[in-house]
């Protein structure tokens, strides 16, 4: 499978079943390089696993995915890095020792590098033993340990939940600046919207295991509008409704596509957030109604 030029990360018909569980269902997606990517869904939704899946931790039950055109065969990809949701760190060693690992586990590595993010992360005691450290702390270490690999392409799993606001701001500076610097594209699953709109330019939206957004954020907010008006003419809104809320006078509706705004009706554009929560509250309906039918 080949990649098209600029793309960092491919998935074609990606499926994952854990018995009869279906964790994604027929995935498929580019992710552009060199860029911050947002992957957002509801718990659930089947964002972990879709990392796991492009960190090459598990199997795909079908389909496949690639890094800069290269299958990943279920194994660590080179030119990628994983942080994983529960941080997987040693916890009796200390710091220092934890780099020393790091160097010994992976052909390609920058102490140098490891340093700079420690010491731009507010500096942690490199003597101090993970376990003594502050869950903040402890995600700081391994995203410093995650860039020590150099890596083209960094996955990171709910990075900033850990993490008080200073720490927040640090760490999303330092993932910024691999970018940057280095052309690093991230793709960073979070529930902190507000966080990820100040940083993320593309967006992968994941729903009940299957793609429902993806594309520069700029373009796909532009196909989106929030529409106020009556109820009663609702049907004469043009578009794709993807979330709606009512009371007796007034309807708000999140609409995709369709540029005309009926008589009676006002209409904006949607920021992240609001995009966001309008496809996470359809898809909660969408379950809720599915449970309710199973009943």
């Amino acid at each position: 499978m080949t990649a098209p030029e600029g793309t960092a990360l491919r998935a074609e018909s990606l499926s994952k079943s854990y018995g009869r569980t279906r964790a994604l269902w027929d995935c498929s997606f580019e992710l552009p390089e060199g860029r911050v990517i947002a992957l957002v869904g509801p718990n659930g939704a089947g964002k972990s696993t879709l990392l796991s899946l492009a960190a090459g931790l598990i199997k795909p039950s079908g389909g496949s995915i690639s890094v800069h055109g290269t299958p990943v065969r279920g194994r660590m990809h080179p030119d990628m890095s994983f942080l994983a949701q529960n941080r997987p760190l040693y916890r009796d060693f200390t710091v220092r020792e934890m780099m020393r690992a790091g160097a010994a586990m992976n052909e390609r590595w920058s102490q140098q590098r490891v340093d700079e993010v420690l010491d731009a992360l507010a500096g942690v005691d490199r003597d101090a033993k993970v376990r003594t450290l502050s869950a903040g702390a402890r995600t700081q270490v391994a995203i410093a340990l995650a860039l020590g690999r150099l890596p083209k392409v960094l996955l990171l799993d709910e990075p900033l939940s850990d993490l008080d606001p200073l720490a927040r701001d640090e760490t999303l500076r330092i993932v910024m600046t691999e970018v940057a610097e280095r052309g690093t594209t991230v793709l960073m699953s979070s529930h902190l919207l507000s966080d990820l709109s100040e940083v993320c330019d593309h967006l992968l939206l994941v729903a009940e295991g299957r793609v429902q957004l993806v594309g520069d954020v700029e373009d796909v907010l532009a196909d989106h509008r929030v529409l106020i008006g009556p109820p009663a003419t609702e049907s004469s809104v043009p578009g794709t409704v993807v979330s709606a809320s009512r009371t007796e006078r007034q309807a708000t509706l999140l609409v995709r596509g369709g540029t005309d705004v009926p008589d009676g009706w006002a209409a904006e554009q949607p920021d992240l957030e609001a995009l966001v929560m309008g496809y996470l509250r359809a898809s909660r309906e969408r379950r809720v109604a599915v449970a309710g039918a199973e009943r």
